[in-house]
């Protein structure tokens, strides 16, 4: 009699960003018991936004604007993502004070949370609108600002500690306007997972992704090889700024405000007809 064989990992994708391998550190080296084991991939998110909308991989790291085209195949995760307070995109220029009217922006994907943020922003404060739209990966759009390529750029990470060093000035914060007109946290990232695995492997999922949360906050320096090695000459205090910003109580459970946020930002977006609207359960997990 052949043995059962092992079940196939579940593929993954996150980005390098130090606050995604800080979360699935202790997952991905096998350190969460009855955890099912991870091939994982690195890719930006606007690379991850696309294999959800394509239907490829197991369990995603996505922006929550891409949410509404994807919830049919995918459910959303109740943990392990980035949402929080303070934690918004910036738009940058070169000098303080610029006007956005008609001018050149670079951001990092028009999938993004990032992005939909902006434009709500936008809507509100730039009279007759942006305007050009240039996407690039998120490491290249301050050096651009810099050299005069785009006007500004909308910039999201760890780019929020780093941005003085290119000599830019924060033209605004769309965290701080979306908690303004909300009072809710920021919605950045989500973790889906294919709803085909089956409610039961969902919830392990789950389970498992907050646990990987707990095992990296117990013992932070068990995760720091991992983090650094992906975190792309990062200097390590901005490393645990980044972790210290983005990985938060809303990590280890959305709640009633982490989906509260959720549903305010897609609602609000499908009423400025920005996305298609979410169905009634869509938010729902098993």
């Amino acid at each position: 009699m052949t043995a059962p064989s092992e079940p196939r990992p579940l593929k993954i994708a996150y980005s390098p960003c130090p606050n995604d391998t800080f979360v699935f550190e202790a997952w991905a080296h096998g350190r969460v018991p009855g955890a099912p084991a991870l091939d994982v991939t690195f890719a930006d998110i606007d690379i991850t936004n696309g294999m959800a909308e394509r239907g490829e991989f197991d369990v995603l790291k996505v922006s929550y604007a891409v949410l509404p085209y994807v919830l049919d195949e995918y459910a959303l995760l109740p943990c392990g993502g980035a949402l929080g307070r303070g934690c918004g995109p910036l738009v940058l220029t070169r000098e303080p004070g610029a006007r956005l009217t008609g001018r050149t922006v670079a951001v990092p994907s028009e999938t993004s949370t990032a992005y939909l943020l902006f434009r709500l922003w936008a809507a509100d404060t730039v009279p007759g609108g942006v305007g050009k739209i240039v996407v690039m990966p998120f490491h290249e759009i301050m050096p651009a600002v810099r050299d005069g390529k785009v006007d500004a750029g909308l910039v999201i990470h760890e780019a929020r500690f780093t941005y003085r060093n290119y000599g830019l000035h924060k033209l605004a914060d769309m965290g701080e306007h979306w908690e303004a007109t909300t009072g809710l946290p920021i919605p950045l990232g989500a973790i889906i997972a294919r709803r085909s695995l089956g409610a039961d492997t969902l919830k392990l999922l789950a389970e498992s992704a907050r646990a990987s949360v707990r095992a990296a906050w117990d013992d932070p320096e068990a995760s720091r090889a991992y983090v650094m090695e992906h975190a792309q000459e990062m200097d390590p205090s901005v490393a645990d700024a980044h972790i210290g910003l983005y990985v938060n109580e809303f990590t280890a459970g959305l709640g009633e405000d982490g989906y509260a946020a959720v549903r305010g930002l897609l609602t609000r977006a499908a009423a400025e007809g920005l996305l298609p609207p979410l169905g009634p359960n869509a938010l729902s997990f098993p």
